[in-house]
């Protein structure tokens, strides 16, 4: 059997009130989901870099390493071309040697100029990777507080937020396609989310400006669904919302 428009706006009314409730709910949470995902992503972020400045730290030092190899290398070829200088027979060989020396010499000291560089390194990007794993400490500390706070909350209230959820999904099938989608629409735009809303002292409840008489007439009569002129809610009046709450009690 066809709804009349009084049952039309009893039943959009209600759920309404249904998504209030759940609204309330999520309030209570604030903004601690988006603060517990904008700290996981800092801490993700955090954990990339220290991970990149290890690595780099890592490099660095086996650079070191290769460089302190270098040098041995060297210095083991000078001491060969050392002992062969002792042997040259003429001063082409002597030259040679000689020339060979100090290349070597020149490896030694290119090398312990880039070993002192990458110390510095060392000692700078350190002081950077300390303060990362202390800065990440304080967030996953304030993640860890957040989390136990949303947790606390969501079990307090999840309970509760899930029943209001199955009443307004079971609310939304006694409501016609066209009026439900005009409902959603009006609540997607709604900064508080009401998109049915009462009379109250002459004026629309949900953006405070009047109502003529002659639409308040209308409403009470409820021969039809009438939306407020200014922002496009659907308007109920006060006694339908009494109706409504005695027969809930």
């Amino acid at each position: 059997m066809e709804q009349t428009v009084e049952q039309k706006l009893k039943a959009l009314y209600e759920l309404q009130n249904l998504h209030t409730k759940i609204d309330k709910i999520r309030q209570i949470r604030g903004e601690l989901p988006m603060e517990v995902a904008d700290l996981e992503d800092e801490v993700a972020g955090l954990e990339t870099r220290i991970q990149k400045i290890k690595a780099e730290l890592d490099d660095t030092e086996d650079a070191i390493v290769t460089r302190k190899n270098m040098i041995k290398e060297a210095q083991s070829l000078i001491k060969k071309y050392e002992t062969q200088l002792k042997d040259v027979k003429n001063n082409r060989e002597y030259d040679a040697l000689t020339k060979e020396v100090e290349i070597q010499n020149l490896e030694i000291q290119v090398c312990e100029k880039k070993i002192k560089e990458h110390g510095f390194e060392i000692t700078s990007k350190t002081e950077v990777y300390e303060q990362a794993l202390a800065n990440i400490e304080a967030r996953k500390g304030d993640l860890d507080v957040k989390k136990t706070e949303l947790e606390t909350i969501t079990a307090e209230t999840e309970k509760e937020e899930q029943a209001l959820l199955k009443k307004a999904e079971k609310a939304e099938t006694q409501i016609e396609e066209r009026l439900l989608t005009a409902y959603h629409r009006l609540r997607n735009n709604a900064v508080n989310g009401l998109a049915v809303v009462t009379i109250d002292r002459d004026s629309c409840s949900g953006c405070f400006n009047q109502i003529p008489p002659q639409r308040q007439l209308d409403i009470r009569q409820r021969k039809k669904v009438i939306v407020c002129e200014h922002c496009g809610r659907i308007l109920v009046d006060e006694a339908l919302t009494h109706e409504l709450s005695e027969t809930e009690a």
